[in-house]
């Protein structure tokens, strides 16, 4: 996803990026601590503030159980793990044969089939085959477009109807009505990733952190200047440069962008995004070039964006507006850039 925290894929405003843990003392008895790493094809990182009237871990301690954790997101949802849950129930080849899965990974697909209720069919965790048809899964990229053939066949594979979740006494079960169902959780799985570090720095009772994945952020408290935690949203700029389109004071709340100007191909002048439209087995070809979602859950906010944005600016604001969502879209024009909230969303402008 396209949000950035100062500093991925801009100059971080607010946040260096550390492989190893670096600690800066501030006052009211509070260390600043901030790490980060590698995960899930991107990076990761940490910013917290640790109170000297807590019995906390040592900031290596503390990475390591980072660290732990987004190996076990990953050994359950990567479709680039050969032996993750995720891809074994997709090699699967058995119709209606129950796949047993973590609590973790089950909870995950329950939204995301909550999630394509309320996109109305555009967050499809389903869509896989076609996302690979195009050249933007694990599959390598073609030298061209698929053919429409090419696209029908992959759509029979299709549907968030061919998936069924069974859950009792709180294990799950997956199982498939098509033998080629295949499922990507790539519009959610970092959300949840972040989500999984927060939980772990609740339990140590830190008030005070920020924590990012591939450039979706959930923030709690304030940062060490006594203020909402700064995160940008990146201005699109399809020629390779970098700027902040907008600051928003983020508090006790997770924030997601989707958007199509980085991620794509192009053939004979035509620009194929890899955000794929599950009804139509193609790229979106509307003039929504980015979304960026708010909510408590990064889960959530990584799903919506993914989801809204496929649907573009009209019938985003539609859903957002109905649903209370806080949702910030920048639009391309003949003129530049337009840009548009939700009534949801106008409140954070003021942090």
């Amino acid at each position: 996803m396209l949000l950035k925290q100062v500093s991925y894929w801009l100059a971080r405003i607010g946040l260096a990026f550390f492989i190893s843990f670096s600690v800066v003392a501030c006052g009211d008895h509070s260390t600043e601590v901030v790490f980060g790493g590698k995960t899930m094809g991107t990076t990761y990182n940490v910013k917290y503030l640790a109170d000297s009237k807590l019995d906390l871990p040592s900031p290596d301690e503390v990475q390591k159980v980072l660290d732990r954790t987004l190996q076990e997101v990953n050994r359950q949802m990567s479709t680039y793990q050969k032996d993750s849950e995720i891809s074994r129930f997709n090699q699967l080849q058995q119709a209606d044969t129950p796949f047993a899965i973590a609590p973790e990974f089950g909870k995950v697909v329950e939204e995301a089939i909550r999630l394509n209720q309320v996109t109305e069919g555009a967050l499809d965790i389903t869509v896989g085959p076609l996302v690979n048809l195009w050249g933007f899964g694990p599959e390598n990229r073609p030298d061209k477009a698929p053919t429409e053939q090419e696209i029908q066949d992959r759509r029979t594979w299709v549907g968030i109807e061919k998936l069924h979740l069974d859950k009792q006494d709180g294990q799950y079960q997956l199982r498939k009505s098509v033998p080629n169902l295949y499922i990507d959780l790539s519009a959610i799985a970092k959300g949840f990733g972040v989500d999984q570090l927060a939980s772990y720095l609740d339990s140590l009772h830190i008030e005070h952190y920020m924590v990012e994945i591939g450039g979706e952020v959930r923030a709690k408290g304030l940062n060490k200047e006594g203020k909402a935690w700064q995160i940008a949203i990146e201005k699109p700029e399809f020629d390779g440069s970098r700027a902040v389109q907008q600051i928003i004071g983020l508090q006790n709340m997770a924030m997601a962008t989707s958007g199509d100007y980085r991620n794509y191909f192009e053939q004979d002048g035509v620009r194929f995004s890899h955000e794929i439209d599950p009804k139509t087995g193609k790229p979106i070809g509307h003039n929504l070039v980015s979304i960026t979602v708010l909510s408590p859950s990064c889960m959530t906010a990584d799903g919506l964006a993914t989801g809204l944005f496929v649907l573009g600016a009209d019938k985003a604001l539609e859903i957002a507006e109905k649903n209370k969502l806080a949702v910030y879209l920048i639009i391309k024009t003949n003129n530049g850039f337009e840009i548009k909230m939700s009534s949801a969303f106008k409140p954070m402008l003021a942090q």
